[in-house]
């Protein structure tokens, strides 16, 4: 039978994420918003994972508002959004009152598709985040972190997907981030899954890192998956996605027709390829993230944390070394009981690699996080951690073996009373609750020119009415 191929266009969140660190603009998305939503994609992920944080930090923007200008140009298209379970946005477990309420705030402001996912894929980090959004008339499709190992076999992924079924998933992702999948891994794995759950629509996204993206959303297609992530082409290849350009033009005129107009795409084409000659030109986008790199394979690096591992080596002024810590986030994620790489697992791991290749010495040196992962303070790990290890690691610190957001007492009520003076939306205590002193830096900066901006009018009205 027929099954026309849904389509999830990553322009305007992965795709930046993973190529410029997630330095696009709402003023850059404006002038193609309306053109998006008359493409017919299924989804535009558009929000969520990194670009909450880069609004506040770098970009001097509310990312509230960003939703919902988007919203606004996009009402015929399912905004999309990545939610990293019991992490929310941020990097730490926050309570499940927090988690609810960013929740339904997304809701609200106009996400349709909350994708979440946990790094260690530990289901108990999970069902706040899906029971919310079933609760707020979301579609909660759950990401299964895709990553190799000796435990991550078919059948552990297959048993992961059940779980994800019976917690009230509407829908299952492969997100394999650091682009690790082979075309016959992908064949088997999305196989095994469907006849497993043969009524849970199934989508895959994976990165062109290793160079196999293109044949991996063919043979997931072709072995039953649903729908797949794409990057128009301007934004596609090196670390981000397959071309949606081409993979439309794939499946065109086959069983698996995406339904998608490449005279339309093409003209979304000519206005991403214009941003991107403007980021290569100011420097945001490094030719080198969109060369194919098969090592890929070996280290395990999402595109995203590659970036990030050359930025803290050149601030240390040991660019050098890169090679060497790619060699040893392998060691230390097998220290750590192989948690997937993705966001915050990923930084953790790297940047613990990174200290052991500079100051010369394994562990002489670790991150408060890196201790935090091995004692389990982010969840259980997929395989168990020598307890020589944890106990080198983290000392007398207490092993947690529960969810750990048990351990937490709500706290936005506590959070919406330290920034009474700040608020100016119900959204603002989320921001706060995420990242404290960036939000009440960014909340200064917005007062303030606020204030200018009225300072300017009343100026203008004295002068022309001068009293």
């Amino acid at each position: 039978m027929a099954k026309k191929i849904k389509i999830t266009e990553t322009a305007l969140r992965d795709a930046h994420q993973s190529l410029i660190a997630t330095r696009m603009t709402t003023e850059d998305m404006l002038p193609i918003l309306d053109s998006l939503d008359k493409i017919g994609y299924y989804s535009l992920e558009c929000w969520g994972g990194a670009t909450y944080d880069a609004c506040l930090r770098f970009l001097n923007e509310d990312p509230w508002q960003r939703l919902r200008t988007i919203r606004e140009h996009c009402k015929n298209t399912k905004l999309q959004m990545l939610f990293r379970g019991q992490n929310m946005l941020g990097y730490r477990h926050y309570a499940d009152d927090c988690v609810e309420y960013l929740v339904q705030r997304s809701i609200a402001n106009g996400i349709d598709i909350i994708r979440i996912f946990d790094a260690l894929n530990d289901i108990k980090n999970l069902k706040t985040a899906i029971n919310a959004a079933n609760k707020e008339g979301g579609h909660a499709q759950v990401a299964i972190s895709y990553t190799t190992g000796p435990v991550f076999t078919d059948e552990y992924y297959v048993e992961y997907a059940k779980r994800i079924a019976d917690a009230g998933a509407h829908s299952i992702c492969i997100k394999d981030m650091a682009a690790l999948l082979t075309p016959s891994r992908t064949e088997s794995l999305v196989r095994a899954i469907k006849e497993a759950l043969p009524e849970m629509p199934l989508q895959l996204h994976t990165h062109y890192t290793s160079g196999l993206a293109s044949m991996c959303l063919l043979k997931a297609v072709e072995a039953g998956a649903d729908a797949i992530d794409t990057a128009i082409s301007p934004l596609a290849l090196g670390t981000s996605h397959a071309p949606t350009e081409s993979m439309v033009a794939a499946l065109q005129g086959t069983e698996y027709d995406t339904g998608l107009d490449i005279k339309e795409l093409s003209e979304i084409r000519a206005y991403f390829m214009t941003l991107r000659e403007k980021y290569i030109k100011s420097g945001l986008l490094d030719p080198k993230m969109l060369a194919t790199d098969a090592k890929a394979l070996i280290y395990q690096v999402p595109g995203g944390m590659l970036s990030n591992l050359l930025s803290q080596l050149k601030q240390a002024g040991k660019e050098d070394q890169l090679t060497a810590v790619l060699e040893e986030v392998p060691r230390v994620r097998e220290d750590a009981g192989y948690p997937p790489l993705v966001t915050p697992t990923s930084q953790i791991v790297g940047t613990q690699a990174v200290f052991n290749v500079i100051t010369g010495e394994r562990y002489s040196m670790c991150t408060r996080e890196f201790k935090g992962l091995v004692a389990g303070e982010y969840g259980t790990t997929p395989m168990p951690i020598d307890p020589e290890f944890q106990k080198k690691i983290c000392g007398d610190m207490e092993i947690i073996t529960g969810r750990p957001a048990d351990r937490l007492e709500p706290e936005l009520e506590k959070l919406r009373a330290e920034i009474a003076e700040w608020m100016e939306q119900p959204e603002d205590v989320l921001s706060y609750a995420q990242f404290p002193k960036v939000a009440l830096d960014f909340f200064e900066k917005r007062r303030n020119a606020r204030a200018g901006i009225n300072g300017a009018l009343l100026d203008k009205k004295n002068m022309i009415h001068p009293v």
